[in-house]
């Protein structure tokens, strides 16, 4: 004789049956591959730059020339650190900057001692790229001409090599 269940045990087990059945259709699938994002270039090239880097751009204002000023500042500066004036206001000249526009501060103190800093300059249309090479750093700004026509305050050394 067969025993069929009945009440709630019959109707607890036509559930369970229906849900393992329901269930056994539920297989894990892999995940569809997404397309990953690439990062997007700029065409545009920033000022003063060109696919080979940056160059001098004698018709342009001084913010025209900086990235040109400081690549070869900065070239100077891991060469040599803070450096002497004479080199640095030789690379500039080299690469296209006119000395006759260019100050630079003096190497060594009034009492023979290594000065703290070198300052060089250029004057460009009106404007001024200042570069300051000390012992551990090198940075640049653009200024205004002085009412004197110049760039730097102070006391500066000839340029005549």
């Amino acid at each position: 004789m067969r025993v069929r269940p009945t009440g709630r045990l019959g109707a607890a087990l036509a559930l369970t049956i229906a849900a393992v059945v329901a269930l056994s259709g539920c297989v894990a699938q892999e995940p569809e591959p997404t397309a990953t994002p690439t990062a997007t270039v700029s065409s545009t090239p920033e000022p003063g730059a060109t696919p080979e880097g940056p160059v001098l751009r004698p018709g342009e204002a001084a913010a025209g020339n900086r990235q040109f000023f400081d690549m070869l500042n900065q070239e100077s500066f891991d060469a040599n650190g803070r450096g002497d004036g004479r080199s640095i206001v030789d690379k500039l000249v080299e690469n296209g900057f006119t000395q006759s526009d260019m100050e630079v501060t003096p190497d060594a103190t009034a009492i023979g001692l290594a000065a703290d800093s070198i300052v060089v300059s250029v004057r460009i249309k009106g404007e001024c790229l200042i570069g300051q090479f000390t012992q551990d750093d090198y940075v640049s700004s653009i200024e205004p001409l002085l009412g004197t026509g110049g760039c730097l305050v102070g006391k500066t050394r000839p340029i005549d090599w």
